[in-house]
């Protein structure tokens, strides 16, 4: 019995001993994957933009951008870093992040800063309020990320937020002229008397609005769906390292720590809900084939550059 009894410790000791060992090992396999992970869409990425020039629009370098196509960078010299931010890619929490890192030590919590403020004009340092040779310096020598999404996903995440929401601004600019256009219904322009209506533009409505040529003949489009790498030209700016709004939490734990932040930041939970691909299919029930295809075409650079996937689902007849 006494050998049987040496023999059982023995061998839970040994678990102990492996389990520690592995648990241990957790924190360097998790950063090795994420590591694996970063090249291979930074190395997408480059073979992407090498392979057609269309990706850069025609430019080559800085000296071919104006200061409008740099308002999206944002700047923090203390820590060196630089961060592109794309509109419904989590990017008021990074730029709550940013506003506290100008505050300077000890750093407020992100999450007590109103989200509505830092969309605000000069609550976060801009890289092209800098002289142009400041500008270059920094993106030579900064640390550059970015965050995206899901450009499928994404254009679901504006239509509920800017054309669902009680949005004035959204409503009077866009929601009611996208209405008037394709609605085929009379649509009230001011704010309060459509809302009290319950009158919004349906997905189809603002899918219409998007792939119709007419749309980009005066302006850009918004921001909020404008295509990604036009708001951060990846084929001109080095970025360091790209993050997903799909692998969030993990990606932005790792820039935390690379900047040796991650004991004083806190980065602020996503409540919003990820939308699976059922809910994309759900979504674009009511969007003909045709126009389907069309709004791929109009993403496509975003899906092959970001190395998402061609939602085939949606778009094989």
């Amino acid at each position: 019995m006494g050998g049987c009894r040496r023999s059982l410790l023995l061998l839970g000791f040994m678990f102990v001993i492996m389990a520690y060992y592995q648990w241990d090992m957790l924190p360097q396999k998790r950063a090795e994957r994420i590591h694996q992970r970063q090249e291979l869409r930074k190395q997408s990425l480059r073979e992407m933009c090498a392979a057609e020039e269309a990706f850069s629009e025609g430019k080559r370098s800085l000296d071919d951008m104006s200061n409008g196509e740099l308002r999206n960078l944002i700047v923090d010299d203390k820590h060196g870093i630089i961060y592109c931010y794309i509109p419904k890619v989590g990017c008021t929490n990074w730029k709550r992040v940013f506003f506290v890192l100008k505050q300077g030590e000890p750093y407020p919590d992100p999450m007590s800063i109103e989200g509505e403020m830092v969309h605000m004009p000069n609550m976060v340092p801009l890289l092209n309020s800098f002289p142009r040779t400041e500008m270059k310096a920094k993106l030579k020598h900064y640390t550059k990320f970015l965050f995206v999404r899901d450009p499928f996903v994404r254009l679901i995440s504006a239509y509920r937020d800017k054309m669902l929401g009680n949005q004035k601004y959204f409503y009077e600019n866009y929601g009611w002229k996208i209405l008037r256009l394709y609605g085929n219904q009379p649509a009230p322009h001011l704010a309060g008397e459509a809302f009290a209506s319950g009158i919004r533009p349906s997905f189809y409505n603002f899918i219409q609005y998007l792939v119709d040529p007419r749309t980009e003949m005066n302006e850009p489009f918004e921001p909020h769906w404008r295509q990604m790498h036009r708001l951060c030209h990846p084929c001109l700016i080095k970025y360091d390292f790209v993050g997903h709004q799909e692998t969030l939490q993990e990606d932005t734990e790792h820039i935390l720590k690379t900047l040796m932040l991650e004991d004083d930041i806190k980065f602020p939970p996503s409540y919003e809900n990820m939308t699976s691909t059922t809910s994309v299919l759900d979504w674009f029930r009511t969007v003909p084939l045709e126009d389907r295809r069309k709004l791929y075409k109009i993403y496509e650079k975003d899906f092959k550059l970001f190395g998402y996937r061609k939602p085939s689902e949606l778009l094989d007849g």
